[in-house]
């Protein structure tokens, strides 16, 4: 019974030695392609980092945007009600003008209008 555990013994350590150079080898060879991986998992995730980070900052631009386009919007209604407002005494102003210049007519103030308009 000697001989078998000691040739068992021999088959197990044999089988242990080339477990050991097979997992040595694969990591010598697998090692590079690791690290080649690696590298390029760290600059995908500066990359993204760097992507979130401009995207973030398009946010905060298109927001300030949005708040001067509004602004604008707002002082560019009160500039058309201040032009109508203005607009509508000067109108008033020039009807009343024209119907004095036509004899106060209103037709014949609106006839003179529309002929120089058309250039009649």
């Amino acid at each position: 019974m000697n001989g078998w555990v000691a040739r068992l013994s021999r088959a197990v350590l044999l089988i242990l030695v080339g477990a050991m150079a097979g997992i040595w080898a694969a990591t010598g060879h697998f090692r590079p392609l690791l690290d080649d991986q690696q590298d390029k998992a760290a600059q995908c995730s500066a990359a993204r980092d760097n992507l979130a980070g401009l995207a973030q900052e398009q946010g905060k631009a298109l927001g300030d945007l949005t708040l001067a386009t509004n602004a604008r919007q707002a002082g560019a209604d009160k500039a058309v009600g201040d032009a109508k407002a203005s607009a509508g005494i000067d109108y008033a102003a020039a009807n009343r003008l024209q119907q004095e210049h036509t004899g106060g007519d209103q037709c014949a103030a609106a006839s003179s209008i529309i002929d120089k308009e058309l250039g009649l």
